[in-house]
């Protein structure tokens, strides 16, 4: 009896909050799982739900709920609302763990937490951002407000988890964060890797990207790679896989469809399982601009792809330069071209260095292994 009382005690409440549904599959999955393999009962929540993502998180045992929130820009009366209606719903949820993720849901999940007396606040910064990033008068007073505003509501937190080093570097810096020890790093989302495992690759060279169709994933200089490559190499393929956001700097339709029409690249449109398309590639490319960590690239390292991407916070930490792949710099399509060229010219390089990023996967990113150190940090372990 005194046992049963005691997991009883254990037992918790506990409610996720992310600003895109398909991420609470494709980012949390793992991680709401082993929170319900611990016993523990689990919800989610998100805007825009498609029925896809809320089957899976009902077979699961995760229990969905709908948020209305924009995930960009910064608007009193439609913040106002939204907050008043995630005030609502944990009153209705009565949640004993909060764990926010991205920027709206750290920062209106955290007070609306606070406000109905949530006892165990986490949240996890997963990348800065348009508003830490964007230049131009309107986006600094934009990352102005918000910066107070995460001071606020990291404030009310009981741990704040980073991917990298170099956003906690920012986040001491600006007084985002000032408590050190609240602080608890952990090596991006992880990958499962027995869910994505090393695959042959294919019989022709081609390399891929997977991002959200946005100037700062360095969309418009993995495509004039791709044109300055092709010019040479005609029958190397390069492939292209996401979506339009509503983010500020996304690309226009009319952009996307004038890239596909030059015949440079192959979209292959928003996937929800992206193994298909990473094993047709033989290397994977991300030229971001800033990174939490990159959950694309850890699922190609984990398929045993080599990896080329830059020289920035997030990206760095997954690549040993010549090891697992090429790191190049931000913004810098030479310099693509260059580490492209050195795959096209040694081919012997594209197998080498993929298996070396599924060691590096499997002994830094299995997602097991990170999520033990949120469990542990959070209490529910």
């Amino acid at each position: 009896m005194s046992c049963e009382l005691d997991k009883a005690k254990q037992m918790a409440r506990v409610l996720i909050f992310g600003s895109v549904v398909e991420s609470l599959i494709t980012f949390r999955g793992p991680l709401l799982q082993e929170m319900l393999n611990s016993g523990h009962q689990v919800f989610a929540c998100a805007p825009y739900p498609t029925k896809d993502i809320t089957d899976r998180l009902a077979d699961m045992g995760v229990s969905y709920r709908e948020v209305d929130i924009k995930r960009t820009g910064i608007s009193p009366i439609d913040d106002i609302r939204s907050l008043t209606g995630l005030v609502n719903l944990f009153k209705e949820i009565k949640p004993d763990v909060f764990l926010g993720y991205t920027i709206k849901p750290v920062i209106y999940g955290s007070f609306a937490a606070r406000l109905v007396g949530v006892p165990r606040i986490y949240s996890m910064i997963t990348g800065l951002g348009y508003a830490f990033t964007a230049k131009g008068f309107k986006s600094r007073v934009v990352g102005l407000i918000a910066k107070r505003l995460y001071s606020l509501a990291l404030s009310v937190n009981q741990k704040v988890f980073f991917q990298n080093p170099d956003d906690l570097q920012l986040f001491m810096e600006k007084g985002l964060i000032k408590i050190p020890e609240k602080a608890v790093m952990v090596n991006g989302s992880g990958v499962d890797i027995d869910v994505f495992r090393p695959v042959p690759y294919p019989e022709s060279l081609s390399f891929l990207l997977i991002a959200r169709l946005i100037k700062d994933k360095g969309i418009y200089e993995y495509v004039e790679a791709a044109r300055i490559i092709r010019q040479k190499y005609p029958a190397v393929k390069f492939r292209l896989v996401g979506f339009i956001d509503e983010n500020p700097s996304a690309i226009s339709e009319q952009e996307l469809q004038a890239l596909v029409e030059a015949g440079t690249i192959e979209f292959l449109g928003r996937l929800l399982d992206v193994r298909p398309a990473i094993a047709e590639s033989s290397v994977y490319i991300l030229p971001s601009y800033r990174e939490g960590t990159p959950h694309s690239v850890l699922e190609a390292m984990a398929m045993g792809r080599a990896i080329i991407t830059t020289d920035t916070p997030g990206c760095r930490e997954t690549v040993n330069d010549g090891e697992n792949g090429f790191l190049v710099p931000v913004k810098e399509v030479s310099g693509l071209v260059e580490s492209i060229e050195q795959f096209i010219q040694q081919p012997a390089k594209i197998e080498l260095m993929g298996q070396a990023s599924r060691r590096i996967a499997e002994q830094k990113y299995d997602v097991h292994k990170v999520n033990a150190v949120i469990l542990n940090a959070m209490g529910l372990s």
